[in-house]
């Protein structure tokens, strides 16, 4: 995790996860392997699984830009334009889409001034994946263990994802089936399960 600069428009000095916008890059990069689209109906795509990937290519861009962690297989990114995708191409890997399990995703209230309808990933990283470096966006990155994350200045959909990653990770390999879509109604948080 990561503090947002005290400047921020969004959410300033609260410890979030790497994420942010798709790109256009990000839905032409070619993954090393594809994403597991089990859970596409709870995604909020439809049925396009090319926008699925696309999020998940997102996701690991940023997580790469934000924090230095970069989530790749041996492949051929293809002449995909951008920083990120030029350092794998130099590496020889894409994007490793099979590594990541889709958590869920939340719709920032409407009173918010600024609106994101964000998707959630979570993945295993393997031993040596432990320095942490990225662009500046986010300061004080530091590894959060999930049980800690509620004691860190956050929000709720962050502490509820975090919740629902560890959840997940108990049970594994056995899976829960639906995953969550967190709004915000009034002063109200709906969760509903896809």
């Amino acid at each position: 995790m990561g503090r947002r600069h005290a400047k921020s428009e969004f959410l300033p000095g609260y410890f979030v996860f790497p994420g942010g916008a798709v790109e256009e890059a990000d839905r032409v990069a070619e993954p090393a392997s594809p994403l597991d689209l089990t859970h596409l109906a709870a995604m909020g795509v439809g049925a396009n699984a090319g926008a699925a990937a696309a999020l998940a290519v997102a996701a690991v861009r940023e997580t790469y830009e934000e924090t230095g962690v970069m989530i790749a297989a041996p492949g051929d990114v293809g002449d995909t334009p951008g920083r990120t995708f030029d350092e794998m191409r130099h590496r020889g890997v894409a994007p490793a889409l099979g590594r990541l399990v889709y958590l869920g995703r939340a719709i920032t209230p409407t009173y918010s001034p600024i609106r994101f309808h964000a998707r959630f990933f979570l993945t295993r990283l393997r031993p040596g994946h432990v320095g942490l470096g990225g662009d500046g966006e986010l300061h004080d990155l530091t590894w959060v263990p999930l049980s800690d994350v509620a004691s860190l200045p956050t929000i709720d959909i962050t502490r509820f994802m975090a919740d629902f990653a560890a959840e997940i990770i108990k049970r594994t390999p056995i899976v829960p089936r639906g995953r969550p879509v967190f709004t915000t109604r009034g002063d109200r948080h709906i969760v509903r399960y896809l």
